[in-house]
C-alpha cells in the first residue's frame, strides 16, 4: 500500500495515517468476511472508530476498492519510467534486462500485500461498474506493453512482422496468469521461475533470429 509522505505536516500525516489504517482494516475485513458481507460497522469496529470518522475519509467501502485500484495503476505506470521506459534500450539483451527489472518491480508491488491481487480478482464481481473498471485496467496495459514491442520492431531487435497489439494482449495475459498463480503459491522461488518462463516465451517467440 501507499506509504505516508514524510514531508507532510503533523496534522496531514496523521490524516494520511488514519486513511491508511482504514484501508488496512477494510482489507482485513474483506479477506475474512468477503466484500459483500462486510459492513462499515465491521471496519469501524475493527479500528475502534465511529462511523463519522470513516465517512470523513471514504464515501463507502466501495470507495476503498477504487482507491486500491487507482493506487495500483499509478504504481504500475511508475515502474515504466526512466531506465524502464519503452525507448530506453536498443538491443535484445537490453530488452531482456529491462523486462527482468519490470517483472521484478511488478512482483514486488503484488508481494507487498497479497490481499491486493485477491481483491483485484474479486473486484469484478462487486458490480457492473467495477467489472468495467477492471476491464479498463486490462485495456490500459495493452498500449503500455505495445509501446515496448513497437520500439523493438523499429530498432530491429524484434521481428518486423510482429502483430503488436494482440502480442501485447497475449503478454499481459501471461502476466495476469502469474498473478493468479501467486494466489496459490506466493513463494518467491516459484514466482521467479514463472517470471523467467514468461520472458523466455517472449524472447524466443518474437525476437529476430
Amino acid at each position: 500500500m501507499t506509504t505516508v509522505d514524510p514531508g507532510l505536516s503533523r496534522l496531514e500525516r496523521r490524516k494520511a495515517e488514519t486513511r491508511r489504517e482504514i484501508i488496512d482494516a477494510a482489507f482485513a475485513c474483506f479477506a475474512e468476511q468477503g466484500y459483500h458481507a462486510t459492513g462499515i460497522a465491521d471496519i469501524a469496529a475493527r479500528l475502534g472508530i465511529g462511523h463519522g470518522t470513516f465517512y470523513r475519509y471514504f464515501e463507502n467501502k466501495r470507495d476503498i476498492v477504487e482507491h486500491v485500484i487507482d493506487d495500483l495503476i499509478t504504481r504500475i505506470v511508475e515502474t515504466l519510467g526512466a531506465e524502464n521506459a519503452p525507448d530506453a534500450v536498443d538491443t535484445l539483451e537490453g530488452y531482456r534486462e529491462q523486462s527482468a527489472r519490470i517483472g521484478e518491480a511488478l512482483a514486488r508491488i503484488f508481494a507487498e500485500d497479497p490481499r491486493v491481487p485477491q481483491l483485484l480478482i474479486a473486484a469484478a464481481g462487486i458490480d457492473d461498474a467495477m467489472r468495467d473498471k477492471m476491464l479498463d485496467l486490462f485495456e490500459l496495459t495493452t498500449p503500455l506493453t505495445a509501446a515496448y514491442l513497437e520500439h523493438g520492431v523499429q530498432v530491429g531487435y524484434l521481428r518486423a512482422d510482429l502483430d503488436v497489439e494482440p502480442t501485447a494482449q497475449a503478454i499481459n495475459g501471461m502476466i495476469l496468469g502469474s498473478v493468479l498463480a501467486a494466489l496459490r503459491d506466493p513463494t518467491p522461488e516459484r514466482q521467479a521461475r514463472l517470471s523467467a518462463a514468461i520472458r523466455a516465451v517472449m524472447y524466443d517467440g518474437i525476437a529476430v533470429r
